[in-house]
């Protein structure tokens, strides 16, 4: 029987992965390694440790794996790589046979989010380099935040960035989530990369679908970078505030409305987003 692990397993989108593959095969079979293995909270699944800077006890964690998925780590692009690393390199000193690893869109240059999407770029290289089998997603921007965020842009009067009529091909935790344990078990996958994301909608778009699930009367304002980069810096810090401007930035150069390949990887379409925000009310 294959054993598949899942790194960042204590984070909304590692977590989500877990449970997408013990529906689908034995929770006995699905290993969840998290820096902090406490805060993995998933029955009947084995949990060990899986700090991306420790090697040694990721190459103990991962015995016995035959498929892993690595989630992408969220420390600055300078040191990710070298994380990365440290779990390619555990994976094949363990035996590992598949690698599946969740990378990202995005502008590749010119923009405050494109040394995340570099970082992102050298590890793909690195998993195609290490001699394993391996399959790559790109996820598209979470919707969810947005969702979150409803109370701010409430007091805002209605969503402000640089975006413009730049569409963004939005997705959620729970269809990545399907992806990639879709990914992890079938192997006609190998040596793809795919996009993975549902129907690309502009910010206006966003709105609208707030408004009719919500009952608020927000309005799409656009900002230019400058200014937008200089309000997220300071609400959010010079590196995350930074981050955030690059991915609005990116949507209005277009980087951000990719074609999809989510029904390629998982059978069906991605959920609407009229379905989606149905779900919330």
């Amino acid at each position: 029987m294959t054993t598949y692990a899942v790194t960042a397993a204590s984070g909304q989108l590692g977590a989500a992965i877990v449970q997408a593959l013990t529906e689908a095969v034995d929770a006995r079979h699905v290993i969840a390694l998290a820096r902090t293995p406490r805060k993995v909270k998933i029955p009947g699944v084995d949990v060990r440790p899986g700090d991306y800077n420790d090697a040694a006890v990721l190459r103990d964690s991962l015995s016995g794996v035959d498929r892993l998925l690595i989630v992408s780590g969220m420390d600055a692009p300078e040191k990710r790589i070298g994380q990365h690393r440290n779990v390619i390199n555990a994976a094949k000193e363990a035996g590992i046979k598949q690698l599946v690893y969740t990378s990202i869109q995005g502008a590749e240059s010119g923009t405050g989010f494109s040394p995340v999407v570099q970082s992102n770029r050298q590890t793909e290289e690195d998993i195609k380099a290490s001699g394993l089998e391996w399959s790559i997603g790109r996820n598209g921007i979470y919707i969810e935040p947005d969702v979150d965020y409803l109370e701010n842009y409430k007091q805002r009067g209605g969503i402000d960035n640089c975006a413009g009529d730049g569409k963004c091909g939005y997705t959620t935790r729970r269809e990545l989530a399907t992806a990639y344990a879709e990914l992890l078990m079938n192997s006609k996958h190998n040596g793809q990369t795919y996009n993975l994301h549902g129907q690309a909608i502009s910010q206006s778009e966003l709105a609208s679908y707030l408004n009719q699930t919500f009952g608020t009367e927000l309005t799409y304002r656009e900002m230019t970078f400058e200014d937008y980069r200089r309000d997220r810096v300071a609400e959010l810090g010079e590196f995350i505030g930074g981050i955030i401007a690059g991915i609005y930035q990116g949507i209005q150069q277009g980087a951000l409305n990719q074609p999809s390949h989510f029904k390629q990887v998982v059978g069906r379409e991605h959920q609407s987003w009229t379905s989606y925000f149905q779900s919330l009310r």
